[in-house]
């Protein structure tokens, strides 16, 4: 009798748990993607891929939307888990999830997500961040930000030949997390470095992040008014263990949390004319077990924290959660100094466009990992300017490395006409830029979308810029020529010759050359 009880137990709470999930079961030659960018590489998905949105264990921006290349989505508001097995995807735990149909292609399900839950309204993140080239001094500069550092590598971009642009001073300009002044000891004259910087044509940005050290002054205000987070019993502010310590987190949903970190940025404006703001972490695992003013979620949190950032145009985010369409710059989260990671780029930064976040930034030049190049040994030029190649199509441009240290003369060749040639292509950039704020269509966009049903869903080392362009840049080390998949019609390459779709072919492309061709007709 006991055994039997055990059993029918089992039974229905088997039977109750499947009455709660949802599946998306697959249609013949369907393909999905989901709002997860960090895994974009690993799309469309497949068997034995499983994601839980609700825990977050991600470095970038996430978006609740599962999109397929037979004009199907669902959008499901709150975080979810799920799972892919053999005939669709498996969600847990939320019930009566209804897919939608918009169509038969991606294009159309996507243009449907884009009118219905997305906020494009017209406004671009600044136009500056797409204009020029941005310089962030991260790998140059790593934990000694300082005056005479900054000013020598913005003088050495311009006496090199490269345009002034953005450029963002990283993290420890400051005095602490949380304590947002100038460091006295390492920027003596704070306004005056803006002032020639300004001179110079640059726009200037600083690091911010909503951690508060815990043995600063501020931190000591802010418990006793409130905006910080607290621990789960309510008694005492939250420490979050992240890459750079340990620290209290800003309280977003308290009045107060809200108003001091966004009066210190303004004081910053202000005293010295500082630009805009590189708004890094915000994910939203450092929310996590954390007890809110406004009894918010850890993403909501997150929301905030990119929401925080529209009133400055001049912004950079990394981490996000449903803020599609917004005028935010959304970069992709660290790259390594290898050629996998440089592989990431086309498939991560395509689906940033397809899950609402058009103004992306594909992270630094030749990687963001400062480990990589303190020994000139272990540099790999060629990769920097393969790297350098790929950011030239792509909707932002950001060096870090300064090139004319670490590369010979042949590869800073390469570098400066991949520069060159973006140049060539600003204006088509800021007018798909225009038209993703005003109707949400993405800048840079997977084969797939502008070519549905053909068999382009899993191609992702070549994108479309807009409608016309098609890069495919190199991305394998050594590599004197790649494989490119021509669509239907003609097209005709960079030295004039024209090509007839429909077609894969194996072209030349020396250390020089970015393999790019303009559709002439369809």
């Amino acid at each position: 009798m006991k055994i039997l009880c055990l059993v029918l137990g089992l039974f229905l709470a088997i039977s109750a748990y499947s009455q709660d999930n949802t599946e998306i079961k697959f249609q013949k030659g369907e393909a999905w993607y989901v709002g997860i960018i960090d895994k974009g590489h690993l799309m469309p998905l497949i068997k034995g891929f499983g994601f839980d949105m609700v825990k977050a264990n991600t470095y970038n921006q996430l978006q609740p939307l599962f999109i397929s290349s037979k004009g199907r989505y669902l959008f499901t508001e709150e975080p979810v888990a799920f799972v892919v097995n053999d005939n669709g995807i498996e969600i847990e735990g939320r019930g009566n999830l209804i897919v939608q149909t918009a169509g038969k292609t991606l294009k159309e399900a996507y243009r449907e997500v884009a009118s219905k839950h997305f906020s494009f309204k017209g406004q671009v993140a600044h136009p500056d961040l797409f204009r020029n080239p941005q310089y962030n001094t991260w790998i140059e500069l790593t934990y000694n930000q300082n005056q005479k550092d900054v000013l020598g590598y913005a003088q050495s971009m311009l006496k090199n030949g490269m345009p002034p642009g953005v450029i963002m001073i990283d993290d420890t300009w400051q005095h602490d997390y949380g304590v947002w002044e100038f460091d006295a000891n390492k920027f003596p004259d704070p306004k005056a470095m803006m002032d020639t910087l300004h001179s110079l044509g640059f726009k200037v940005m600083l690091w911010v992040c909503p951690f508060v050290s815990p043995d600063s002054r501020e931190y000591r205000q802010l418990i006793q008014t409130g905006g910080l987070l607290l621990n789960s019993e309510g008694t005492k502010p939250m420490m979050v263990d992240w890459w750079n310590g340990i620290s209290a987190v800003i309280d977003l949903s308290h009045p107060n949390g809200a108003k001091w970190f966004k009066g210190r940025l303004d004081y910053l404006q202000n005293k010295y004319g500082v630009d805009g703001f590189k708004f890094d972490a915000g994910d939203i695992r450092f929310y996590n077990d954390g007890k809110s003013y406004g009894n918010i979620s850890p993403h909501q949190q997150s929301m905030l924290f990119n929401k925080l950032g529209i009133d400055y145009p001049l912004n950079e985010y990394r981490a996000a959660w449903k803020v599609g369409g917004e005028p935010l710059a959304q970069r992709l989260a660290d790259k390594a100094h290898n050629w996998e990671d440089l592989q990431k780029l086309i498939p991560q930064i395509t689906l940033q466009g397809l899950m609402g976040y058009p103004f992306s930034c594909p992270d630094m030049i030749g990687g963001g990992e400062f480990g990589s190049f303190l020994d000139l040994k272990q540099i790999d030029q060629e990769l920097i300017v393969r790297s350098a190649q790929c950011h030239a199509f792509m909707p932002m441009m950001q060096f870090s490395v300064n090139p004319f240290r670490i590369l010979d003369q042949k590869h800073v060749k390469a570098v400066k006409e991949a520069v060159v040639l973006r140049q060539k292509f600003v204006p088509i950039i800021m007018e798909l830029v225009k038209s993703a704020a005003q109707k949400g269509e993405p800048v840079v966009r997977m084969m797939e979308y502008e070519f549905p049903n053909q068999g382009f869903e899993k191609i992702n080392d070549q994108f479309m810029l807009g409608n016309t362009y098609l890069i495919a840049p190199i991305l394998t080390k050594g590599a004197a020529s790649r494989k490119i998949a021509l669509p239907q019609g003609q097209w005709q390459d960079q030295h004039g010759k024209i090509w007839k779709g429909n077609i894969t072919i194996d072209y030349p492309a020396d250390l020089e050359t970015i393999p790019y061709f303009t559709r002439v007709k369809s």
